[in-house]
């Protein structure tokens, strides 16, 4: 027990994680449909989501960030959803399929989440209007919660 906690101890060393209070990394992903830089949205609130369709917790908490963003998109929120998928079809069809409205780009090659050390899905940033991360968040996250929404109303 004593080596259990001593283990789990070390994993969380108390600091904020690493890039959190920096300038976030900028990349621009082309996809079959469009390009899309990180540059492009800054003096927004970004909430940068890396993604797949083939992840149970992504499908899980995708419906919460479309309806975030359609409720956020008027005070400068926007999500740029970028999915690791490799196969376009089945992308494409998710996106159909489960209406999602965001902006979206796939980046099969995984250049962009590499950027970012991203190798689990999903995994969240967000950034102020001035490129800065602010939080980060691993795993599926209701993007509905009074806390999360007000922190983002806040930026």
């Amino acid at each position: 027990m004593i080596l259990v906690i001593l283990f789990l101890s070390g994993c969380y060393s108390g600091t904020r994680p690493p890039r959190i209070g920096t300038a976030a990394p900028d990349f621009t992903v082309r996809d079959s449909e469009h390009a899309v830089s990180l540059s492009q949205l800054k003096g927004k609130v970004v909430v940068l989501n890396f993604w797949a369709t083939w992840c149970a917790p992504c499908i899980e908490e995708m419906p919460s960030l479309v309806r975030m963003q359609q409720r956020m998109q008027a005070k400068g929120v926007t999500v740029l959803a970028v999915s690791v998928d490799v196969d376009d079809g089945n992308y494409r069809r998710f996106l159909k399929d489960h209406n999602v409205s965001l902006l979206s780009v796939r980046d099969p090659d995984q250049k962009s989440n590499a950027l970012y050390g991203t190798f689990k899905f999903p995994e969240t940033y967000i950034i102020d209007r001035n490129g800065v991360m602010r939080r980060k968040f691993i795993g599926a996250v209701d993007w509905t919660e009074p806390e999360v929404i007000d922190f983002l109303g806040k930026l």
